[in-house]
């Protein structure tokens, strides 16, 4: 852990739409002392938002701003050097959040952020991880909707069957809510972006060590109907079930021979055809750079949800996890999923990291493998629902 420095957290990308929710977060539930402060590039807009906190809490009207800029490499050194934790809500992260994570690599300094882009992740890992395990800085990435309930839902789950068994988990996600443009302009990114994705997760592959005495496996499930759960059950190829697998080789407990798979759950099978019929039709649109360049300009970046459209929106993961001759259903739960969930996630995520007694990891690790029980306990404080539906009591 680094040494004492001015801030213990600062929120980088507080102008944007969910680093906005995450900085209201914040001011009304970051303990008494915490030194935490605002940073991005347009000291305007970053004091705009300070006078939206003083009005949660006068007493925000002197938190600090900071001038960082993904540009100026001078000025994210600065950042990372002043703090003990960044979180960042800056993306597309394949274009804007390297710099950051290569200054708190350097610096010693914790980092966090909210991206789901599996090519992102994997780039950081084999540029920056090594670095990061030199100087103690935890790389912790998806603190958001992606991909904590799933990360932390599964290991959950895990924790109620029996440690020297095989234990086979499958998640099944449902969720109603609406997306802002942050989130849209990153989904086309990664669609355009397909093959760079898979040979950076080839090359990732290639070097990342594996357990030597166990077996760990993320697999694609098939489109199927679920009886036991009254649904059609669709893969889902989202960054979630990587997370999972990486929780899973760093932490023994996940038994001797893990296997994750990951679904959406939904009612009807013309649901699932039109989905599947609109997303082939937008990835092979913006692999075109005039088709990609106007469904970039359809949303403009800072634009989301209302709040009251954001008090509709809900979130369920079910997991079904087996072994040793057991078996339980867990749920993770919550409301919109994903922006005042998600700013929730990266603000207890950072809060966590910055202030509770952690095991000692460093470089890339994921959620459960940084923060596991700690984080747990924030998130069920702060309202999210993790719960056993049935099944053997949970280990001691």
């Amino acid at each position: 852990m680094v040494g004492e420095r001015t801030h213990h957290l600062v929120l980088f990308g507080a102008t944007g739409f969910t680093g906005g929710l995450t900085a209201e977060y914040l001011a009304r539930h970051a303990p008494a002392g915490l030194r935490w402060a605002l940073a991005g590039r347009d000291p305007g807009k970053v004091a705009t938002v300070r006078e939206r906190l003083a009005g949660i809490d006068p007493a925000l009207a002197g938190l600090p701003l900071l001038t960082a800029d993904v540009a100026d490499a001078d000025s994210l050194r600065a950042l990372a050097e002043s703090t003990r934790v960044v979180a960042s809500t800056v993306g597309p992260f394949i274009h804007h959040g390297e710099p950051l994570v290569a200054a708190c690599a350097r610096a010693g300094t914790d980092y966090l952020d909210i991206t789901g882009e599996p090519e992102f992740v994997d780039l950081m890992y084999l540029r920056h991880h090594a670095e990061a395990v030199r100087t103690g800085a935890r790389l912790v990435h998806a603190c958001g909707f992606d991909s904590i309930p799933h990360d932390l839902g599964a290991w959950f789950t895990v924790r109620h069957l029996p440690a020297d068994a095989a234990i086979t988990v499958d998640g099944f996600v449902r969720a109603g809510g609406r997306f802002s443009a942050g989130t849209y302009h990153s989904a086309l990114t990664a669609f355009s972006r397909a093959a760079h994705a898979s040979r950076a997760a080839r090359e990732r592959r290639a070097v990342e060590p594996r357990p030597a005495d166990r077996r760990v496996r993320a697999v694609a499930g098939r489109l199927a109907r679920s009886a036991e759960l009254g649904m059609w059950t669709v893969p889902l190829p989202t960054i979630d079930p990587h997370v999972v697998r990486r929780s899973a080789a760093a932490c023994p407990e996940y038994g001797p021979d893990f296997r994750y798979r990951h679904f959406a759950a939904v009612r009807r099978l013309p649901t699932v055809l039109a989905a599947a019929a609109g997303l082939g039709a937008l990835a092979g649109l913006v692999r075109v750079p005039p088709a990609r360049r106007w469904l970039l300009g359809r949303l403009a970046s800072g634009q989301g949800p209302t709040p009251q459209q954001r008090s509709r929106s809900w979130f369920r993961v079910r997991f079904v996890g087996a072994g040793g001759g057991r078996r339980v259903h867990t749920e993770v739960s919550g409301g919109d999923p994903g922006y005042d969930e998600t700013a929730k996630m990266l603000a207890e995520s950072a809060l966590c990291l910055a202030l509770d007694d952690l095991p000692p990891t460093a470089g890339q690790v994921t959620p459960v493998t940084a923060m596991g029980e700690a984080l747990l306990g924030r998130l069920t404080r702060a309202g999210i629902t993790f719960r056993v539906l049935d099944g053997p009591a949970g280990r001691a």
